[in-house]
């Protein structure tokens, strides 16, 4: 018998809790819709992003149809910043905040 040693880490997710979603913020813009290119130290913000995650409340109410990979606008102003593996553009967001979804007609 071979004495080799197996340690496999265990995957680690973040799961919003209550009425919020995480979001994964979409990249700051760096060019105007002219084409302009912007520098580094300007930027426009963006308010959009891709759902990663719902939490069981808000998946099972009706009043909130977002679902995992919907792309949403969304208030920025009380969304939690998540350090997960040196990603910055994760963020808790109350389902409140989110003001709409992209739908493809």
């Amino acid at each position: 018998m071979s004495n080799i040693k197996t340690t496999a880490k265990a995957l680690e997710t973040v799961e919003p809790l209550g009425k919020r979603v995480l979001i994964r913020k979409d990249e700051d813009k760096k060019t105007t819709k002219t084409g302009i290119h912007l520098p580094d130290k300007i930027e426009i913000p963006t308010l959009t992003g891709r759902v990663v995650s719902v939490s069981t409340e808000v998946a099972s109410d009706l009043n909130y149809p977002i679902e995992q990979y919907d792309r949403v606008l969304f208030n920025p102003k009380e969304a939690v910043p998540v350090d997960f593996e040196g990603d910055n553009r994760l963020f808790v967001v109350p389902v409140e905040n989110i003001v709409a979804v992209f739908r493809k007609a």
